[in-house]
């Protein structure tokens, strides 16, 4: 090809827009869209029956070249010509050879690519939506589930890379699902949003034909129309927030998985991963390397940056019907979810394989003293002394047992006794069965009964609270998938109705 033909102005389409627009726009609604396609193409042609705007003879003679088309028409070998612009004048070049011009142009009366297209759109995100709901419930009911039987084993909890206090791993997994949980339902609410149905508002402005945009909505599975017309064609914000709240779920949950790395290290060691998840070195023996939870960390930071990506594409566009919201883009977006599942799949199959080290977990709080904020509080509880000069006291305590790196139950007792005095001018009435009592992290735990705490009774309010909000999501996506199988045998029960005897 000349370079004179790439810039022929005469033809449509010209080569080169041909390559690097049509043909991958049409490849990407051939990949995505098909099914989408023709569930549009019946709905609204039983709804433009039942309202009137067609006659049964002129609707049955559509359904039936739908139907043809359906028969005849093998999308996956298609490939790109630019004799028709797009996959949606390839079905209505299809229906004019089997119906002729006039009646083939009736299907699309009041009706526009701009409510087709973000109609298509929203049906491939609930496509996508559900199953990464599916997967994040199943991820909470693991965590839920683990937390439960977790409940009473101790573990080290870090702030700022330093061990800080003792808890049980069942109350830090619980802090995990309650954030997940948030996640969820953020992600419900932005399902919400993509589940009304902009069919009927045309380009803009709806029609001046008798159309039911109540009926197309039900028809396609959507729980109601989107009320303004302009909005159905112009707001974006089923797409942006659905991708805010995948970006929110994968980084929350790269925190949780960058704890995982962290704990599995050889100096912290508080975390097993056994050997089902653990790959050998190429040249080191000694080597046990948890590498899921570094493809989980990096896949998780891949799907946060596609999700970001999908918001700064929509950035600074008019408010209007634009093909920056549409079909590449929507393609690119289909990829948070992918990588997104795998993460979901593989941290729902590694928490419940996971075991706390319970040695390195102690020789981590002996190491550490990080029992010492009870020894204080105690104080404050038992000898009627102000927080501060507890903690005075028990700051001493922990500087004088790290010091000669011993344990604060067993070796902390005499250099207690000392600041006491030495802060109060009088003797402690804890003995020293007391004071190793006090310090020991079961104890620590033990204490901290109050609500959203680690203690059993606490914690085990506070899963039975989670279980039942996992309930309600469970209970909400079945009421959704079983309206959705309804609307989808209606939508076919009329449309057969509308073929008649074949």
């Amino acid at each position: 090809m000349t370079a004179g033909s790439y810039n022929d102005s005469s033809v449509f389409p010209n080569p080169v827009y041909k390559e690097t627009v049509l043909r991958p726009l049409f490849d990407g609604a051939k990949d995505h869209h098909v099914e989408g396609f023709r569930l549009i193409d019946r709905a609204h042609l039983v709804m433009l029956h039942e309202t009137g705007i067609l006659t049964l003879e002129q609707a049955r003679s559509i359904a039936q070249a739908l139907k043809a088309i359906d028969r005849e028409v093998e999308v996956s070998t298609l490939t790109y010509t630019g004799e028709v612009e797009d996959f949606f004048f390839l079905i209505e070049k299809e229906l004019r050879a089997r119906l002729g011009p006039d009646l083939a142009g009736r299907l699309h009366t009041a009706r526009s690519r701009n409510d087709i297209d973000h109609t298509l759109f929203k049906l491939g995100l609930k496509h996508r939506i559900d199953p990464l709901l599916e997967r994040l419930v199943r991820l909470a009911e693991t965590l839920a589930s683990v937390a439960e039987s977790e409940s009473g084993t101790l573990i080290v909890a870090y702030t700022h890379g330093q061990p800080a206090q003792p808890t049980v791993f069942g109350h830090y997994l619980a802090a995990v699902l309650e954030t997940l949980l948030r996640d969820i339902a953020r992600l419900e609410a932005a399902r919400d949003i993509v589940d009304r149905s902009p069919m009927g508002a045309a380009a803009i402005t709806t029609s001046g034909f008798p159309i039911d945009r109540d009926l197309m909505a039900r028809l396609l599975g959507f729980s109601r129309p989107l009320q303004n017309s302009y909005g159905c064609i112009a707001s974006i914000d089923y797409i942006t927030s659905t991708y805010s709240a995948i970006e929110l779920v994968f980084l929350h949950l790269g925190r949780f998985i960058q704890d995982l790395q962290f704990w599995t290290s050889f100096e912290v060691g508080q975390v097993y991963v056994p050997n089902a998840f653990v790959q050998i070195s190429s040249i080191m023996p000694q080597k046990r390397n948890p590498v899921p939870i570094e493809h989980m960390r990096h896949l998780a930071s891949q799907t946060v940056g596609r999700a970001q990506a999908m918001l700064t594409i929509m950035h600074n566009t008019p408010f209007t019907d634009m093909n920056d919201s549409e079909g590449e883009s929507q393609g690119f977006g289909y990829g948070a979810f992918k990588s997104g599942g795998r993460v979901l799949d593989l941290l729902t199959a590694l928490i419940p394989a996971l075991r706390i080290n319970a040695d390195r977990v102690r020789q981590n709080i002996r190491r550490s003293c990080i029992t010492v904020t009870e020894l204080a509080d105690s104080l404050v509880r038992r000898e009627g002394l102000s927080f501060r000069e507890a903690h005075e006291i028990a700051a001493a305590v922990a500087r004088a047992v790290v010091a000669i790196e011993g344990d604060i139950g067993s070796d902390g007792y005499e250099a207690f006794q000392k600041a006491f005095e030495h802060c109060t001018g009088r003797p402690a009435n804890i003995d020293k069965d007391d004071f190793a009592k006090i310090v020991s992290p079961e104890n620590f735990v033990a204490v901290r009964d109050r609500f959203g705490g680690p203690a059993p009774g606490a914690l085990s309010q506070a899963i039975a609270a989670y279980n039942d909000e996992i309930s309600g999501v469970r209970t909400r996506m079945q009421n959704a998938a079983q309206r959705e199988q309804t609307s989808a045998h209606d939508l076919q029960s009329r449309f057969t109705a509308l073929l008649g005897a074949q």
